[in-house]
């Protein structure tokens, strides 16, 4: 929800719906629609819909609606495709905004995804990127969380950039990346790793995954929020690859209707 002062000097709130899809659906445009009256009968209030596609788009707005004897309802949408960020990739590199970084990410996880030295390349030279845009620490710990989630590399090769990344975060005498960290971002990838260090990423996962399901469905369910603080981290992944393609909540977990 945002704050707008329109031409009479009065104040107004307008709620903003944005809807991020990474595999087009043929029900998309219709569950826009959807959110979008859900919202305005819950609030009361103007409701703008946006559309972020992770694939290339057919147009730049999406429309949904119906009409019966004179009676017309329907609702169109601007659209929003960052595979057309490519073309403007000097742009994303120069922005100091975060999101340039999430777009540069996920087009490299789609350009890369049949080479692992293609990835590695790719991932090394985003991660150097952060360190001259200008981020504060916790900024750039929370990117490098992001794109070592969406850009992961076989064991080997994770372990010799995350060597070269610190050779390059000593070099510039940033120690943005503490020793404790690496160790953890490491130990995450191996097997066998300590139960306490497990449990720990376990539960980080788990935060994350229920803040980025509560931003799309709202509230989580008690029933729901137990499984999440209980499940391995391999079921965790699993569902979290399945929050963006979701039409519910139930499609994420598997549910059924009346669960």
């Amino acid at each position: 929800m945002i704050g707008v002062t329109g031409r009479d000097g009065q104040e107004d709130w307008v709620l903003v719906h944005v809807e991020v899809q990474g595999v087009g659906k043929p029900d998309f445009a219709q569950r826009m629609f959807v959110y979008n009256y859900r919202l305005y009968d819950r609030h009361g209030r103007p409701v703008v819909s946006l559309a972020v596609l992770g694939e290339p788009a057919s147009g730049a707005f999406g429309e949904f609606g119906y009409q019966r004897w004179g009676c017309r309802m329907g609702l169109r949408f601007p659209v929003v495709s960052l595979s057309d960020w490519r073309a403007r990739w000097a742009e994303l590199d120069a922005s100091a905004n975060p999101f340039a970084v999430v777009t540069q990410a996920h087009l490299k996880a789609q350009e890369t995804a049949g080479s692992d030295a293609a990835r590695y390349r790719a991932k090394l030279t985003l991660i150097r990127s952060l360190y001259r845009r200008g981020y504060q620490r916790a900024d750039i710990l929370e990117l490098l969380r992001f794109i070592d989630w969406v850009l992961t590399l076989p064991e080997g090769l994770e372990h010799q950039l995350w060597t070269e990344v610190q050779q390059f975060d000593e070099e510039k005498r940033m120690r943005y990346v503490s020793s404790f960290e690496r160790i953890a971002q490491r130990k995450g990838m191996e097997k066998g790793m300590e139960k306490g260090m497990e449990k720990g990423i376990g539960k980080g996962q788990a935060r994350l995954l229920k803040l980025l399901i509560q931003q799309r469905f709202g509230p989580l369910p008690e029933a729901v929020d137990a499984r999440l603080q209980t499940a391995a981290p391999e079921q965790l992944d699993a569902w979290a690859l399945q929050v963006l393609d979701a039409a519910s909540l139930e499609e994420v977990f598997g549910l059924s209707e009346n669960h």
